[in-house]
């Protein structure tokens, strides 16, 4: 079924798009063309990457903003959504195939109309790898719709390596409303498909390690 817009279909002034990136050279172009469909409040922050991605996003239309070193996605997401300007912010990975407006339409309809605090994208009928991994964890899709003045306030959102479990609990203890959305036929380059298998394991390993030991420097801070 075809996704259905009760967005107008100019641009949005009041919505930004904002894209941590780190060496997505072959998929962040697109990804921001889509964006640039809904709004010219276009960021990626290119977290210390050594290959094209900051060229590539410029070329595509966003605002770069280029981090010296790889220090995670949760520093790029605070340094992207600082340079934005938008009221209302559209939060997507750089890796993302078969992304269209009417997806970030999906996403942002209950946010604008007030009936969400925050929507989650997660994947559907993409692929089933990319729809396997995305629902068994869909708490850590980078895929979300929110406030942008909102997701600046989640404490500590700069100086997690990865944003989402710090989202999570400011959503939990703010008591915001969210819940979420099915992107159809959207899917992530695998790990293992962009590094190499060996690269790609190790590199999907350090990150669930690092997630799942969030709470734990969270009661070391008391």
């Amino acid at each position: 079924m075809p996704l259905m817009s009760t967005l107008s279909p100019q641009q949005h002034p009041s919505v930004a798009v904002v894209i941590p990136a780190f060496n997505e050279e072959d998929t962040v172009g697109e990804v921001v063309r889509v964006a640039r469909e809904l709004t010219r409040d276009v960021v990626v922050a290119s977290d210390g990457s050594s290959d094209a991605t900051a060229r590539v996003a410029r070329e595509a239309g966003a605002n770069v903003v280029e981090l010296s070193e790889n220090v995670g996605k949760g520093p790029a997401l605070k340094a992207a959504l600082e340079a934005a300007q938008g009221e209302y912010v559209v939060m997507l990975d750089a890796d993302l195939l078969g992304l269209t407006r009417g997806h970030l339409e999906c996403l942002l309809r209950p946010v604008m109309t007030g009936n969400l605090d925050m929507a989650i994208g997660v994947f559907e009928g993409g692929s089933f790898a990319s729809d396997w991994g995305n629902k068994l964890t869909p708490h850590l899709s980078g895929q979300r719709a929110c406030r942008r003045d909102w997701l600046l306030a989640v404490p500590r959102l700069g100086f997690e390596r990865w944003p989402e479990p710090p989202i999570t609990d400011h959503l939990r203890e703010t008591g915001a409303r969210w819940d979420y959305v099915e992107l159809g036929q959207v899917r992530q380059v695998l790990k293992e498909k962009k590094r190499g298998f060996w690269r790609g394991v190790q590199s999907r390993t350090k990150m669930y390690a690092d997630l799942l030991t969030y709470q734990r420097r969270k009661r070391k801070r008391g």
